[in-house]
């Protein structure tokens, strides 16, 4: 057994020096349990003497599995030769045999002495149980291939379909009949009622579409698709989303282009649409509901202020990063056209999509506006040219002067261009980062708020704690029950309390209330806006074996030692606060990767970052248990630290995932649903004997080029390496 001890004294993550009378029991527990078993205790001191405060690197906790239930042990270390993080300091190991004596600083009960064993213990390289491990991976993951579940995520239809009546009474509301077996939703709050008019200062004012009426509710099926698996990851309970609603294309994108009239509607010459006229034209429409510009200065941010400034309604902007030479299918127009519509003209404006497109060519299109409009103009579709905003790289890293070149590259510098644009417009309050070959099966709307209010809910206490880990309800149980419980008996006081205190960093976030943790009853960030909202984990990548986890330049002494977290797939909300901290640090030369930058900047800042649920499905029918030690195979059970499935040649893991920047299924899944043959399922023939494909409210990516291609296609999305 190894533990590990820390000198941190901090609000670190290490076991650090026993804070309770549970902490030491549970150590001198462990202890007697290997002197009985005859086994090897060795301790390993992880020191920190240069940063005593920061949040140690490493804690490493192994115990036999079968005699500790469901708390399962991680899996062992496994990273690939050469992958160590550069800031992973060596622990320092002192070794005792089990009839050995222990010094005083340690002292165990008597031990009963063990029967000698003199067999060699087998040295084990790190490479070939790394390869081990996948192996194992490798042949559970093919054993499930011929089990009864498996593929049950493909060929759902409305042919089929079961609890069409399991809803709430309040998500009954927003459905209304229309024709046969299909209904109107509308997810959004109750315009003008006395109950908005009680909470807002100024009516809702209605938009009208391109043809010049409001646009209507899209048409759903209510039902679960049958046989269609629960999600791994996630849940729609947790987040507030109504289960049991069915789409199908046709009702979901048919007024935005899939059908030329839809039931009976209006035609519309797409070509001659100018959605950036529209939304601005119903944003001024509702003017009243929102406040002015802010006139603070980003570029001078000194500190935050824990109070939100008085505003009446706060807005959204929607970044759909895009870029220069991409080709835009019918299906991106429909999909762009339907973020327009639900997120801004059904809102009166509170959101407002914009087409973020990444000029690829150098040279200075800025000063000169013919060549701007040359390349919109050149580069993305007409409707859409009114909507769009342009940039580059030399446009961001001149914001930028003190940032390597290395750091400033928009693969390193994802945000660069978020924080340029939301320092350029100071009326939004925050921005989604979008990706626009992620997709949306569901209404925009629905997710969108639903994520925000489940993140507005939740408390701080243990929050750090509960976004490391893909949330499996079948292992964690209810959300705000048993998972919170498990944190606090797994970490006790030593989780993320505000923020850490790290050399050279003056946090700019709210305070604790308490001293500890313990002392508060989850009321702390209760009704709070998340700084910071993701879609997957916000895990730890020190010893992750991630890639990019060592990618940090500047924070001065710290440097590599840098106490950071990140999560894979940018796609994410940011409040402006968090944005002009990240500008702020990058103008002193601050900068971690893209998938670290704003994780990391909320932890050192004490802002409240959260990563909501969504629904993640898998073409294996996996256990909770295998999904656990899969996809949370850390030290503690969290998706980060040694063991992580982000790991370098572990991420093939997410290969039959719905959602991950690698995945076989969201662009099987997503073409089969548009109606297209792909590895075996959908197309006209397949629809007419089993119907159209009809699938829950959720979130692919990634989706490329969407098109039918013909008999026997078979779509691929492989990782670069194995």
């Amino acid at each position: 057994m190894i533990l590990s001890l820390s000198k941190n004294r901090g609000r670190g993550r290490g076991l650090g020096r026993p804070k309770s009378v549970f902490t030491v029991m549970v150590l001198i527990a462990l202890v007697y349990y290997c002197l009985l078993k005859g086994e090897e205790i060795r301790l390993a001191r992880v020191t920190s003497e240069k940063f005593p405060k920061t949040i140690t690197t490493q804690t490493v906790l192994e115990v036999p599995a079968e005699d500790f239930g469901q708390i399962q042990p991680p899996p062992a270390q496994d990273e690939a030769p050469g992958q160590e993080e550069e800031n992973n300091v060596p622990p320092t190991e002192t070794t005792f045999s089990s009839t050995e004596a222990i010094p005083e600083k340690t002292q165990a009960p008597s031990p009963i002495p063990a029967p000698e064993d003199n067999t060699p213990e087998p040295v084990v390289d790190p490479a070939e149980r790394a390869r081990q491990i996948q192996a194992e991976y490798a042949a559970e993951y093919e054993a499930l291939r011929h089990s009864p579940g498996a593929g049950l995520i493909y060929g759902a239809t409305v042919a089929k379909l079961k609890n069409q009546n399991t809803r709430s009474s309040a998500q009954e509301k927003d459905l209304s009949k229309t024709e046969e077996q299909r209904f109107a939703f509308n997810p959004y709050p109750k315009y003008n009622s006395r109950e908005w008019r009680a909470a807002h200062d100024a009516d809702h004012v209605p938009c009208d579409g391109p043809a010049g009426s409001v646009m209507r509710d899209i048409g759903v099926f209510k039902g679960w698709p049958w046989d269609f698996p629960e999600p791994g990851f996630g849940s729609y309970e947790v987040l507030g989303m109504d289960k049991n609603l069915c789409f199908e294309r046709g009702g979901r994108l048919g007024q935005y282009g899939l059908q030329s009239r839809p039931d009976g509607g209006e035609f519309v010459e797409w070509s001659t649409v100018d959605w950036g006229l529209l939304q601005n034209q119903c944003v001024r429409k509702n003017k009243d509901r929102f406040g002015s510009a802010a006139d603070d200065d980003s570029s001078k941010v000194d500190r935050v202020s824990n109070e939100t400034k008085p505003r009446r309604e706060s807005r959204t902007a929607v970044l759909l990063r895009s870029y220069t030479g991409k080709e835009y299918s019918e299906n991106d127009k429909q999909a762009i056209r339907s973020m327009v519509t639900e997120l801004n003209l059904r809102t009166g404006g509170e959101y407002q999509v914009y087409l973020f497109v990444h000029v690829k060519r150098p040279d200075d299109i800025f000063g000169d506006r013919n060549a701007y409009q040359f390349v919109m103009q050149k580069e993305v579709p007409r409707e859409f040219w009114g909507m769009t905003v342009l940039w580059n790289d030399d446009s961001v890293r001149r914001m930028y002067p003190k940032l390597d070149e290395t750091a400033s590259k928009v693969h390193n510098a994802q945000y660069l261009s978020v924080q340029k644009f939301m320092h350029e417009h100071r009326e939004f309050d925050f921005v989604w980062n979008w990706e626009v070959d992620s997709r949306a099966v569901g209404h925009q709307y629905d997710f969108v708020s639903k994520l925000a209010e489940f993140s507005k809910r939740q408390p701080r206490k243990g929050l750090w704690e509960r976004n490391e880990r893909f949330y499996i309800r079948d292992v964690h149980g209810e959300y705000d029950g048993q998972f919170r419980k498990t944190i606090e008996v797994l970490y006790g006081n030593d989780t993320v309390w505000g923020a850490p205190e790290v050399a050279g960093v003056t946090p700019l976030g709210p305070k604790p209330p308490t001293r500890t943790p313990q002392e508060d009853d989850y009321q702390w960030g209760v009704g709070e806006e998340a700084d910071l909202i993701t879609l997957s984990p916000i895990f730890n990548p020190v010893n992750s074996g991630w890639i990019l986890g060592g990618e940090i330049w500047g924070f001065g002494e710290v440097g590599k030692s840098l106490p950071r977290r990140a999560t894979i797939i940018t796609q994410s909300r940011l409040s402006r606060r968090l944005l002009d901290l990240m500008h702020a640090e990058d103008r002193s030369g601050n900068h971690v990767a893209s998938e670290m930058m704003p994780q990391t900047i909320a932890l050192l800042h004490g802002l409240k970052a959260v990563y909501a649920p969504m629904p993640v499905f898998f073409d294996r029918p996996w256990t909770g248990v295998q999904l656990e030690r899969w996809f949370n195979g850390g030290p503690r059970r969290e998706s980060g630290g040694f063991g992580s499935a982000m790991g370098w040649g572990r991420e093939r893991r997410f290969q039959g995932s719905t959602w991950y920047y690698r995945a076989d299924p969201p662009q099987r899944m997503y073409n089969n649903w548009m109606g297209y043959e792909d590895t075996g399922f959908g197309g006209d023939e397949w629809e007419r004997v089993h119907g159209r494909p009809c699938l829950p409210a959720l979130m692919f990516h990634p989706i490329k080029d969407v098109r039918e291609r013909g008999p026997g296609y078979e779509s691929k999305s492989d990782l670069p390496y194995r």
